[in-house]
């Protein structure tokens, strides 16, 4: 069988899967129910300056019947007392010492109060540092999270002050609420940071309540902007990290990678793109801790099946397959192909080709049932139709080159050659 172990700048862990930095880690006895599930690690409910919680805090958005397609909470770091929480540390790590036990921390803006929880963090047993620079609420008015992250010479100060003290692996939080993470993970990297993990939530407002006419979450007839995550954010987080995983000066620094993993298949992208572990959340809080098991089962199956015997096998694999849109190949083209064997007749694909795209579907309207077909000559293979059906694998996509060669956009105008729809 594969090994699914993982080793992340030297802690190591039976599994790539951590529960990530939010209520599921907040107290001993989640994360033990957590261990006991079989998670690989845990990263610790943020630590810092006492704070007071509001109720409520959460709110979410749904799609069709999947409930928290997207999640947001506006609650802050732990308010637990920091003793309370040091001393479960300390006794978590007593009763699991194989799994990572990495804490978050969020100290206040000066050297000697990251100094401090630093120390008293190392004492308790931690493994590693996850350093808040993303908490888009809240903190932010306190010049904390999300205002550090955002300004790359104060992200480099702080981390530099972290570096000064800490004697086990930093690992940096990115915020996605800039224009690129870059910046910011370069700073953290010159800095020192062992590492970096990223995304943390997206600034956001996810709905109106149409009868109070207040947005949610609800506090006394008032709410704020939160923190947007859940498998709606996948795709930006997926981003993210690539730009993170392609920059010359970030490029080698192992990442922890977060935002809408539901699966061991969304895990299995996040590590193709280059992260070495996956932080999980939204999805433990929707089905429970128990996702775990079907997380290790899956990516183990999956690198049996590709014949991968260890995930720095395939760590990273991806990253080189995005490049720049003038590089892609003009002539590379696709056709859609309708199987009238599995085709259920709905008429999806014609209605959303006809209406908003190139009117490459015919139909021929018969009884009982209309049959549609694919105008060769018009379909330009933008994938809409594919994308509409509800069956899978009726409408497939054909390779058809409109030329013999590979040529870029660069060339395609240096050559003078003509353009067309394809």
């Amino acid at each position: 069988m594969a090994d699914i172990s993982s080793n992340f700048l030297g802690i190591k862990s039976p599994n790539p899967f951590w529960l990530a930095s939010a209520p599921p880690t907040d107290k001993m006895v989640n994360v033990l129910r957590a261990y006991e599930a079989g998670w690989g690690g845990v990263v610790w409910k943020t630590l810092g300056s006492q704070v007071k919680n509001v109720s409520s805090r959460y709110s979410s958005v749904d799609y069709g019947r999947h409930r928290m397609m997207g999640f947001n909470n506006i609650e802050l770091i732990s308010d637990r007392p920091l003793d309370i929480n040091l001393k479960e540390i300390r006794e978590v790590v007593r009763l699991f010492p194989d799994r990572a036990m990495i804490v978050s921390l969020m100290a206040d803006n000066y050297r000697e109060a990251w100094h401090e929880l630093i120390m008293k963090c190392e004492d308790a047993g931690a493994m590693g540092f996850e350093l808040n620079f993303g908490c888009p609420h809240g903190m932010t008015e306190r010049g904390m999270g999300a205002s550090v992250g955002q300004d790359p010479e104060i992200a480099k100060m702080v981390v530099e002050w972290v570096m000064e003290k800490a004697t086990i692996p930093v690992i940096t939080k990115l915020t996605p609420n800039v224009h690129s993470v870059v910046p910011t993970g370069r700073a953290c990297v010159e800095a020192g940071t062992n590492g970096l993990s990223l995304i943390n939530t997206i600034q956001s407002i996810t709905g109106v309540d149409l009868d109070t006419l207040v947005p949610n979450p609800f506090v006394a007839g008032k709410s704020v902007y939160g923190g947007y995550c859940g498998p709606a954010v996948k795709p930006i987080a997926l981003k993210m990290l690539t730009t993170i995983a392609q920059d010359p000066l970030t490029s080698g620094v192992p990442v922890s990678g977060i935002g809408g993993i539901s699966s061991w298949k969304d895990a299995v992208e996040f590590m193709l793109l280059g992260a070495t572990t996956v932080q999980v959340c939204t999805a433990a809080m929707n089905h429970g801790v128990r996702i775990v098991e079907d997380m290790c089962e899956g990516l183990s199956n999956w690198m049996d099946e590709k014949g991968y015997t260890k995930t720095t096998d395939f760590i990273g694999k991806s990253v080189q397959t995005i490049t720049h849109w003038e590089d892609l190949d003009i002539n590379y083209h696709h056709i859609a192909k309708i199987n009238q064997d599995k085709c259920i007749h709905c008429g999806l694909c014609y209605i959303a080709c006809e209406d908003t795209s190139h009117q490459a579907i015919d139909i021929q309207r018969g009884h009982p049932y209309n049959d549609y077909s694919v105008k060769d000559e018009e379909c330009v293979g933008c994938n809409l139709c594919k994308l509409v059906c509800p069956v899978d694998d009726c409408i497939t996509m054909e390779v058809h080159r409109v030329g013999p060669e590979y040529v870029n956009w660069k060339e395609y105008q240096k050559l003078g050659l003509p353009l067309n729809d394809h």
